[in-house]
């Protein structure tokens, strides 16, 4: 389709580094599992799991949208579908911050693991909808989406090892 196909490098290079911060990430994860906190898992599963799915949506939607489509409107039924699983994903992610016990979330980490996706995930959701009626938009906001989550799968890496080398280690040490 030639209205995917002027995206092509976009996604060659969001899907590449999306692919590239996974393996980053589990290369991290591995360091960092050497001294786990207490809890370790429950922060975990809050904190740590959605960047990789992150990423790994990201990576997604960059293979959907590189494939051979005939038509636009199969693409936007999976990427929509994606969408609306982010949502339902960061629901979770929502639910295990608040019970989880290890960490007291601040402002940033909201903005980053729930309000942030939830604006990337329904941000797909909305542009499936667009899709038939208005395709060059919907794809644009396939795109903010995907560059929305990549933005905040690297932030929250890096977050994620700040905190352990900085705020774990030095409360390890004493």
């Amino acid at each position: 389709m030639t209205e995917l196909a002027g995206w092509d490098s976009y996604y060659v290079i969001v899907g590449s580094a999306a692919g590239a911060l996974i393996g980053l990430q589990f290369v991290v994860m591995t360091l960092i599992a050497e001294r786990p906190p207490l809890r370790a898992e429950e922060a975990g599963a809050a904190f740590a799991t959605p960047t990789i799915v992150h990423f790994g949506a990201v990576l997604l939607l960059s293979a959907l949208l590189r494939a051979p489509w005939q038509a636009v409107m199969p693409v936007a039924v999976l990427w929509g579908f994606a969408g609306l699983s982010g949502v339902g994903y960061v629901a979770v992610v929502a639910r295990r911050m608040r019970v989880q016990t290890t960490y007291r979330p601040e402002f940033e980490d909201w903005l980053f693991h729930a309000l942030l996706p939830l604006a990337a995930y329904a941000m797909l959701a909305i542009s499936a909808v667009a899709a038939p009626s208005h395709l060059p938009e919907a794809l644009f906001g396939v795109g903010a989406a995907a560059l929305l989550l990549l933005f905040i799968g690297i932030h929250n890496a890096w977050d994620a090892v700040a905190y352990h080398v900085l705020v774990n280690k030095s409360n390890s040490e004493n």
